[in-house]
């Protein structure tokens, strides 16, 4: 019997295992490029965004680090340095001194130091924001700021400091190796590069939101936050004088509009691309609305830079010349990441992600019995301060009190220091002064919260006044005694409130003044031994 042509058949495809399902997952989160057209331009925006933001922070730090913690400053970092380290030596704390402070002030304490920690921080800033050794750079940026801030303790308690070093060290694993980064988009960095700086992003966003409603703050459930916000902040611009008129109606809807934002907007980071960039759209509109209203230092600009990871290549390629693509190298074939670059990427995910997690539940006041371990590898690493939960203004301020300092030669004739930037002068229209930030005002606005008892920082301040300390006058606007100390130094509590229209346009004010009693009675150097 003949038989027919034998037809072949196509051998059978094997059926990948749960372990090499697992491993090829493994190998795209950590490996799979940035393909063509992808992230290319917003990682070259953002590491060069980053760059300025860092310039902008240790600008403003050089130029007031000595009168706020220098030798004669007001927190002297060399007598914190020596009552550490009898306190370390009393308590055989030996090499572990580091890791709970983490700072170059081990090796000197002294102002050359300090001065030199700022220099060294704008020359590297510069670097990264043009492009050069940007992985060496963000490294040694992320070690200078840490090295200052740990030491300046409530001139540095801010969470923009600490979101500053979260983002600097994340960005190191997201930056380019080598000399120079002009062509460095086609050197690719791990996919879970880029989502960690965004993940960063989510849990800033959405803690802020949630500790406003965890908190019990009856003005934020009420929606009627933003009615006191303009006037009561920190450090108000001119506009929130303006913001602080608009009706009841608008601050709840622009407060309901907020908390969308805080808590919505984020979980879009996860969506598809077009979604995706609602919630780019929707933060960045947030972020620009606060900085219009208020200075918070870099806050908001480091917030908008990690906006820039939101965005693909298709997005810029609407708005940018193509020319910029062809000069950056967008269309060159990319080269893979290195195994080591992946591997420390695999590294830093894996103590990040889970603290981050636990940071964001403890934020909507959630705390699993079962991120215990992670709880306590969080408190261990704290002190690096570069792991961290966020959430400004959990509690509104309804009322806004200042405190005006005033010196005096004969105890009878009282004059006010004039402060740079926070209100004093009623006459004095708030300014813009951000990217800057002047801590002394900052820290200003906390005191008056609260009592001198609370601000031991304040007295100290007060004294270096007497003293006539030039690094800390350097601080101020006007030294009504021309360096020449005075013999008394007291301080005075006051109530401001934004003028109504009528009286600015009859006066001129911005402030209406009045006063609440002592906050500091007259103290003088010789009361003081």
């Amino acid at each position: 019997m003949s038989r027919g042509p034998r037809v072949a058949t196509p051998p059978t495809k094997p059926v990948a295992s749960h372990r090499e399902l697992a491993s090829r997952l493994t190998g795209w989160l950590l490996g799979r490029p940035f393909v063509t057209s992808s992230y290319a331009i917003s990682r070259w925006l953002f590491l060069r965004a980053l760059g300025v933001i860092f310039l902008a922070a240790f600008l403003s730090l050089g130029c007031q680090v000595r009168g706020l913690i220098g030798h004669a400053g007001i927190l002297p970092v060399d007598r914190l340095m020596a009552a550490l380290r009898q306190a370390y030596d009393g308590s055989g704390i030996g090499i572990d001194r580091f890791r709970l402070v983490p700072t170059l002030s081990w090796l000197s304490s002294s102002d050359r130091l300090l001065g030199f920690e700022c220099v060294a921080g704008v020359a590297l800033a510069i670097a990264l924001a043009l492009g050069l050794v940007q992985r060496w750079a963000l490294v040694l940026l992320w070690v200078l700021y840490l090295s200052l801030v740990v030491v300046g303790r409530e001139f540095f308690a801010f969470q923009w400091d600490n979101l500053l070093l979260e983002t600097g060290l994340l960005a190191a694993f997201l930056a380019p190796a080598g000399w120079q980064a002009r062509r460095s988009v086609t050197r690719t960095a791990p996919a879970l590069a880029l989502w960690l700086p965004r993940l960063l992003l989510f849990k800033l966003m959405l803690s802020s939101g949630c500790v406003k409603l965890t908190s019990g703050d009856s003005s934020w459930h009420a929606l009627t936050a933003l009615a006191y916000h303009y006037q009561t902040q920190p450090l108000p611009t001119w506009p929130a004088w303006f913001a602080n008129r608009l009706p009841l109606w608008w601050h709840r809807l622009s407060c309901a509009a907020m908390f969308a934002i805080e808590l919505g907007a984020p979980w879009l980071i996860f969506s598809p691309r077009r979604l995706r960039h609602l919630g780019c759209a929707l933060m960045v509109g947030l972020q620009a609305l606060i900085l219009l209203t208020g200075n918070y230092a870099f806050f908001n600009l480091l917030t908008l830079g990690l906006c820039l990871l939101l965005l693909d290549d298709a997005f810029w390629r609407r708005w940018l010349p193509a020319a910029w693509f062809h000069r950056l190298g967008v269309d060159t074939p990319e080269t893979a990441p290195s195994a080591r670059h992946c591997r420390s990427v695999a590294a830093v995910a894996v103590v990040f992600v889970p603290i981050s997690l636990a940071q964001v539940l403890a934020s909507a006041g959630v705390r699993p019995a079962a991120l215990g371990p992670v709880t306590a590898v969080d408190a261990w690493l704290s002190p690096i301060r570069t792991i961290n939960g966020y959430g400004l203004f959990a509690v509104m301020t309804t009322e806004r009190n200042e405190i005006i300092v005033e010196g005096s030669r004969d105890g009878s004739t009282w004059l006010p220091y004039a402060f740079k930037h926070k209100p004093g002068d009623v006459q004095h229209r708030p300014a813009f002064v951000a990217p800057h930030q002047p801590r002394l005002d900052w820290q200003m606005w906390f005191a008056a919260l609260g009592s001198y008892r609370d601000n031991r920082w304040f007295v100290s301040f007060c004294v270096r006044l007497l003293q006539g300390s030039p690094a800390v006058s350097r601080l101020l606007a006007h030294d009504p005694f021309a360096g020449q100390p005075p013999r008394y130094v007291r301080a005075e509590l006051y109530r401001y409130d934004f003028t109504e229209s009528a009286e600015r346009r009859a006066s001129g004010a911005w402030w209406t003044q009045t006063r609440l009693g002592q906050y500091l009675p007259p103290i003088s150097l010789a009361n003081l031994r």
